[in-house]
């Protein structure tokens, strides 16, 4: 492999002038590990996209109905707690192992999940499988800002995020087809011989990159109390709203329980810091305020997107009323776009230096995006939403791995650690919002939906027939509409016309919903461009020479 420097580089970049000495590495290491890293980001990305298109079979073949949420609940907590974990893990013992350890354990619990014959059994699956994901959402990035320099970075984080938007295309179709034409237990199983590529390629090229600190510590008190903290609060917001009203017992209990425990980790991890420990997530890192403004700009952009991309397939089923069978193609304008700015903005940093008005312009586009969202209407046009996407994608594109760069750039000598905490609260922004999401949805909808309805509706409509459209969903079903339609056919030749009445009202109550979810995207959204005004601008380090 070669000698690899042992300088030791500066505590912080920003107080510190100290050219960061990055090991070189030959061509051949730096290519062959790029594809290995390619496609285990493959293999994270993919499979969220395609276990999503499968999973009214799987609810309908293992009856579990009841717990559908649980499937994906769990996959998710276990893959956002683990993230700073793996991330100091990979700081202290090294990248390659922490990597290699995380897509075994992933590996294995798609294995496992595809052999699934119980509800239960699949929830416990994909957990497991969501603890190996942890590793390889925080290290495939750090990996990159490992083998090249910062400036060297913008090229192939552009290539990472188009990996990521290829894979939200053609996962649904790959999940379809395996569906339709196969079993849904094979979704689980095509993770098996990419991961086993991945894995082969890593173990036999990767150079060692990290070595580790000399004396390795696990902080394992900090790591129970985050996971005992962070559980209740992802719980908390993925209920709240659906399962259980936002100021019910249970959610109350969970968030009054989450913050106790989460002000402890925050104390316990200072003392530890202050004593020369080795915490999992260091409040020390928001000294830094580079890594402060990019974490805030970071949450609260992925909870403005993460809220847009929440209701526009819902706004084009219900509302426009395309079918639902290709739902997964639903957004491919705003993910091909995101895929073209995400590679422009890699070269326009690579080959600048700079990063600071790419970090404006793409929170302007999606700004923009998102105010052709709030405008949509009951009488919207596919093409309008399309639009809308196209914007969305673009901005989207330009922020999607440029503040990994920017933070790495900033925070070499913590960077693992540093990379993973950034992707962690992206993840905990994301999760709480859609909770929100939902609740604005379900509240706004009713009131809507019953001031559309004409008297003449509810004076010749019994009220338990109207109660039935009091759930926005059955826009989303065709047999249960087809089923109301026929039933309504019975009142008469009246009847098609009240029917219809009902579903106009319906898309009016669910504009109402969507609409004041586009709303708060928007003052996210806005918050978000308020912010990177401050946010500082240091040269990035290195050239752009592949050496």
């Amino acid at each position: 492999m070669g000698q690899r420097s042992t300088l030791t580089p500066p505590r912080d970049a920003m107080t510190n002038n100290t050219e960061l000495v990055i090991p070189r590495y030959s061509s051949r290491e730096k290519i062959v590990t790029m594809i290995g890293v390619l496609l285990v980001m493959l293999l994270a990305s993919l499979d969220s996209t395609i276990v999503a298109t499968a999973m009214p079979r799987i609810i309908a073949d293992l009856q579990g109905f009841d717990r559908y949420a649980w499937v994906s609940t769990a996959y998710m907590l276990t893959t956002t707690v683990a993230v700073p974990i793996y991330g100091k893990l990979s700081d202290q013992i090294g990248r390659k192992p922490i990597l290699i350890f995380g897509i075994i354990l992933f590996l294995i619990g798609s294995a496992l999940s595809g052999l699934s014959q119980t509800m239960n059994q699949m929830i416990g699956f994909r957990a497991l499988q969501g603890l190996g994901a942890g590793s390889l959402m925080s290290l495939a990035p750090t990996v990159v800002g490992d083998l090249f320099t910062p400036r060297e970075r913008g090229k192939w984080q552009g290539v990472t995020g188009g990996v990521f938007g290829i894979s939200s295309i053609v996962g649904p179709l790959i999940g379809g087809w395996l569906t339709e034409y196969a079993s849904w237990h094979w979704i689980f199983y095509v993770n098996v011989p990419i991961g086993l590529i991945a894995l082969l390629v890593l173990i036999l090229t990767m150079p060692v990159l990290q070595s580790g600190a000399a004396r390795a510590e696990v902080d394992y008190q900090g790591a129970a109390l985050l996971i005992i903290g962070t559980v209740p609060l992802l719980l908390a917001f993925s209920w709240g709203g659906s399962q259980y009203p936002w100021f019910s017992l249970p959610i109350i209990s969970l968030l009054v329980f989450a913050l106790v425990v989460l002000v402890g980790f925050t104390f316990y991890e200072s003392r530890l810091s202050d004593r020369g420990g080795e915490p999992i997530l260091a409040p020390h890192l928001f000294r830094n305020r580079i890594f402060t403004i990019s974490t805030i700009i970071t949450a609260v952009i992925s909870m403005a997107l993460y809220g847009s991309v929440f209701f526009i397939p819902l706004f084009v089923q219900g509302v426009i009323g395309q079918s639902a069978t290709n739902s997964g193609l639903l957004m491919t304008p705003m993910m091909l776009a995101s895929v073209v700015t995400s590679i422009l903005a890699g070269q326009l940093v690579s080959r600048l230096g700079r990063y600071k008005w790419i970090a404006i312009t793409g929170v302007v586009v999606s700004l923009c995006g998102t105010v052709l969202l709030v405008l949509l209407n009951a009488s919207a046009s596919s093409g309008q939403v399309t639009l809308a996407m196209i914007v969305l994608g673009a901005g989207l594109g330009f922020g999607m791995s440029l503040y990994t760069i920017i933070v790495q750039n900033a925070m070499p000598d913590r960077m693992g650690q540093a990379t993973s905490a950034l992707i962690f609260f992206r993840s905990i922004g994301g999760t709480l919002i859609l909770g929100l999401m939902g609740s604005i949805l379900n509240s706004a909808y009713l009131p809507a939906f019953q001031q559309a309805l004409p008297s003449s509706i509810r004076q010749n409509v019994p009220e338990q027939v109207l109660r039935t459209f009091n759930d926005p969903q059955v826009l989303l079903a065709p047999d249960t509409m087809a089923q109301l339609q026929a039933q309504f056919a019975g009142y008469g030749a009246q009847g098609p016309a009240m029917f219809q009445q009902i579903i106009e009202a319906m898309k009016v109550g669910l504009v109402q919903g969507i609409h004041e979810g586009f709303v708060i995207s928007l003052v996210l959204m806005a918050l978000g461009l308020l912010t990177v005004f401050f946010l500082p601008e240091i040269p990035l380090r290195g050239s752009t020479r592949n050496k």
